[in-house]
């Protein structure tokens, strides 16, 4: 591959484009993934005058029946586990960026060492919405414990009723 250019080779200029490709490849891998959500939110009347209706994460807390402790123990467990990946992410993130920032005294690893510290706070609040997830399973868990009676004392009637089974063997 030498093309001549001026009299001279160009057969290093590919080698160049190749290891300056694969130096930035590897250092675009170093820098952290970043995720970008766009919340739109809506007006509840039509005309745009009323005020803002937010939907909640959570069903209304109307614990009329087993099953609605059910739906919400469980929605609060899956909201609790997706929320604490999401901050977890975000205190990881939040850290590479901000050890990107020179530290103003010039100390060794000082960017480092602040970021560390803005960052564990993010870290201790994925693992606040970690332990509530486990404590909503926790919380279904015990209420069947303790209400196992009241609720087997009425799911009999909760079956449907078998169907007649055809006896082939008497003809």
């Amino acid at each position: 591959m030498t093309t001549p250019t001026n009299g001279k080779s160009n057969k290093f200029a590919n080698a160049g484009a190749a290891a300056g490709g694969f130096v930035g490849g590897l250092g675009s891998s170093f820098a952290p993934p970043v995720n970008v959500t766009i919340n739109r939110q809506t007006r509840g009347s039509g005309n745009g005058s009323g005020p803002s209706q937010s939907k909640s994460l959570l069903p209304a807390p109307e614990f009329t029946s087993p099953a609605q402790v059910r739906n919400y123990c469980n929605t609060l467990r899956a909201a609790g586990v997706t929320l604490s990946i999401e901050v977890a992410m975000a205190a990881e993130i939040l850290k590479g960026v901000l050890a990107a920032v020179p530290d103003p005294d010039g100390r060794p690893f000082g960017s480092r060492v602040r970021a560390a510290k803005v960052a564990r706070k993010l870290t201790k609040s994925a693992d606040a919405l970690r332990a509530a997830a486990k404590n909503a399973a926790a919380a279904y868990s015990t209420f069947q414990q303790e209400y196992e009676e009241e609720i087997n004392r009425v799911r009999h009637r909760a079956r449907k009723p078998q169907q007649p089974v055809i006896d082939w063997a008497q003809q």
